[in-house]
């Protein structure tokens, strides 16, 4: 699920109009390595295919628009907001996926997925679906750490790690998955409660990945929930959810709460990308960003997700559709949500 996720005056709305040759110089002068990505659904490009979980796309037509329409788990019609980021920056076409069995020594340098679809700050979260936990991701990165500095050697793997991004984007399951759909935790705490455990919990990875040589952070926020075309034919709402919308807003103000106290105390450099109000707007005012439809997704009818999408028919223009299923972005909206986080990042590298 959604959750989360990334030049002044150099961009504008889309991806392709970006200056690229003036953005990877920034990249350049300020020695970015790579990406490293952690996260749910809206950065997971397969490591969920081998696991015993219906929070899996390797079928089609996900990956429809992906390189030869080949589905790779991405939940997408084509590459992810990380994956254009990481093309844009120079390092990489597409982010692969960790637990690949096909990924190679020669991409292990330029950048690694470790998120998985379904997943979220609070442990319980994965545990629903089977999915892969933040603290077993940031156990894959340790695994991965020692298999970069057997290709490279520890002190290039070193300064390699101390250079790169790490990215983290998640909590949409939390909330959803995890307190509205299935009551698990609002049996225990209110919503604001809540909030605060899983920027607790935010806290404790984050203060994990620092320990892992993470120097520089970019922070998605929250997306408008509420708005997802399966969250309007849950609640039945003509527009968004707009109770759902408040939570997402609040937890974004406490994410950043959070971020000015902590990464100053750790002494990393973060980028908070408030995706929020671009997406929010993209919704209620579609042809400013080209799009023509924000209430349902290309995928079928439009309201579904996963393993109810298999084999399904889409959309004729998928670049027209904000939502690609019930849940999950087209690569052209996550071309606009990518163009915003390499805002944020240069605009903060300066």
């Amino acid at each position: 699920m959604q959750a989360f996720m990334i030049l002044l005056a150099l961009l504008v709305v889309h991806a392709h109009a970006l200056d690229i040759a003036k953005l990877r110089l920034v990249a350049s002068k300020h020695n970015l390595s790579c990406i490293y990505v952690f996260g749910d659904s809206s950065v997971d490009p397969g490591n969920n295919n081998n696991l015993e979980t219906d929070q899996k796309v390797n079928f089609l037509p996900y990956g429809k628009d992906f390189y030869d329409s080949h589905p790779t788990g991405r939940f997408c019609n084509g590459r992810l907001a990380t994956d254009l980021i990481a093309d844009a920056l120079g390092h990489t076409k597409f982010i692969p996926a960790y637990l690949d069995p096909n990924l190679t020594n020669a991409q292990l340098p330029k950048g690694v997925s470790f998120a998985s679809g379904g997943s979220g700050f609070d442990d319980l979260t994965p545990q629903l679906s089977n999915v892969i936990s933040l603290s077993k991701q940031l156990e894959y990165f340790r695994e991965y750490k020692t298999r970069l500095g057997r290709v490279v050697g520890k002190t290039r793997a070193q300064k390699i790690v101390t250079n790169a991004v790490f990215l983290l984007s998640m909590g949409t399951n939390d909330f959803l998955q995890n307190y509205y759909v299935e009551p698990t935790r609002s049996k225990q705490y209110t919503i604001d409660k809540y909030q605060d455990f899983l920027i607790s919990a935010m806290a404790k990875y984050i203060k994990a990945m620092h320990a892992e040589g993470a120097r520089r952070l970019i922070m998605v926020g929250m997306e408008p929930f509420g708005c997802t075309p399966l969250v309007r034919a849950l609640k039945g709402t003509i527009g968004c959810a707009d109770d759902y919308n408040k939570v997402a807003l609040s937890f974004n103000s406490k994410i950043k709460s959070l971020m000015a106290t902590l990464g100053p105390s750790l002494g990393i450099e973060y980028f908070y990308t408030d995706i929020y109000g671009l997406v929010y707007d993209t919704i209620h005012n579609p042809g400013k960003y080209g799009f023509v439809e924000a209430s349902k997704g290309c995928c079928g009818s439009g309201l579904e997700f996963g393993p109810s999408c298999k084999g399904l028919s889409t959309c004729a223009d998928r670049s027209k559709y904000v939502y690609w299923d019930a849940v999950h972005f087209t690569e052209e909206m996550y071309k606009i949500i990518s163009d915003e986080a390499l805002k944020t990042l240069v605009k903060s590298l300066g």
